[in-house]
């Protein structure tokens, strides 16, 4: 089974998928710029399922997973292809995700964007997150700002991650990559141990839990600089689910705590191009005197106003900003900017010429010339 994987890996590879899903009972699977195709016309069993899990897994991480009903980890491919796998069981048997990661870590330029993102690099304390949805390239954008880090300063990073998934080399930084599971039992248990380990930078993989976001916030407050990521669709959100937390007798301390050692926010969404592809929509926070302020006194639903006006002078910018200009550049069409808009109605106006930041300019419409993509169709079913 691990052979035919690899043969499933290697056409999504060269197909410049994303994400392999392999379900019991089903046909495999693969996502295409955002989109589901269906891989040959196999089924396979659960039995064939199963086996590929044993396969691949050591006895302890096989155990874990029968154990736990879902398992995180690495699954390394020749020299030049890594995957973060999950295993879980469902009601028809197992099933898996692969998503590939980069060995090669892309440049903030290489990205294209926002020049602003570079600033955070520069930050010697304090606490940046990367929010987005599953699949929006939070991973890919923190590896960048490390990347960028690890070649211009000296700095000890501490990484804490389910599963590691960019591997640094120590460059002018020393880096210390901690897997759990593999390296550590909890997030929780290797940031509070990351305290003691002199880090001047700490990376968190993902903020899943009260204590985790506890201990980073205390991780800030006491001078180091924290990086991590949610999985949420804007700066409002963010700051509403951090301080949503906690109860409500902790709300104020965790609020007051949040304005302080908030940096910035960067929250991202991957939006379809007229030509084909996706291309990065992102929304910015930069902390400001106005945006402590804001967050201090539970004024969150200001927060946006504050990014639209801070644009020219902060480098900050609301989502809907992003789309407007990447309308205007010509990547997306009208259609898109509408369908993703965060205030559709306000977007429409801004294209036809009213309000504030609005643009005049031509219809872009979407080519019909679909990806020449072999061993795949559209999956209709999913």
């Amino acid at each position: 089974m691990e052979e035919k994987l690899k043969l499933y890996l290697r056409t999504m590879i060269s197909n410049k998928g994303s994400d392999l899903h392999i379900k019991s009972g089903s046909q495999v699977r693969v996502r295409i710029y955002g989109v589901l195709k269906v891989l040959g016309k196999e089924s396979l069993t659960a039995d064939m399922v199963e086996r590929l899990a044993k396969e691949i897994t050591t006895a302890d991480q096989y155990e874990k997973l029968v154990t736990d009903r879902n398992l995180d980890f690495s699954y390394v491919l020749g020299d030049e292809n890594r995957f973060r796998v999950n295993f879980f069981y469902q009601m028809d048997g197992l099933s898996a995700v692969f998503r590939i990661i980069t060995v090669d870590i892309l440049s903030l330029d290489d990205l294209n964007l926002p020049p602003v993102i570079k600033t955070f690099t520069e930050i010697q304390r304090g606490l940046v997150l990367v929010t987005g949805v599953t699949g929006s390239g939070k991973s890919t954008t923190l590896a960048a700002i490390l990347d960028k880090i690890n070649r211009e300063q000296k700095k000890h990073i501490i990484t804490v991650e389910d599963p590691i998934e960019f591997v640094h080399k120590d460059r002018g930084c020393l880096i210390n990559q901690r897997g759990i599971g593999q390296d550590a039992h909890s997030f929780s248990d290797a940031l509070r141990a990351a305290l003691r380990e002199d880090p001047d930078i700490i990376l968190v993989g993902e903020m899943r839990d009260l204590e985790t976001i506890d201990i980073a916030l205390h991780a800030a407050n006491i001078g180091h600089l924290v990086f991590s990521t949610l999985h949420t669709l804007d700066a409002k959100e963010t700051i509403d689910r951090i301080v949503g937390m906690f109860g409500n007798e902790e709300q104020n301390r965790i609020r007051m705590s949040l304005a302080s050692v908030l940096e910035g926010v960067i929250s991202q969404r991957l939006i379809p191009t007229i030509r084909g592809g996706r291309v990065a929509g992102i929304e910015i926070l930069k902390k400001t005197a106005r945006i402590e302020q804001l967050i201090a006194e539970n004024r969150d639903a200001e927060i946006l106003d504050a990014l639209f006006e801070g644009k020219e002078i902060y480098g900050t910018q609301t989502f809907d900003q992003a789309l407007l200009d990447l309308l205007r550049a010509g990547e997306i069409s009208n259609e898109t900017a509408l369908e993703y808009a965060t205030n559709p109605a306000d977007m429409k106006l801004k294209m036809q010429g009213v309000g504030k930041g609005a643009i005049i300019q031509e219809s872009f419409e979407k080519d019909d010339i679909e990806a020449d993509v072999f061993a795949f169709k559209d999956d209709e079913e999913d």
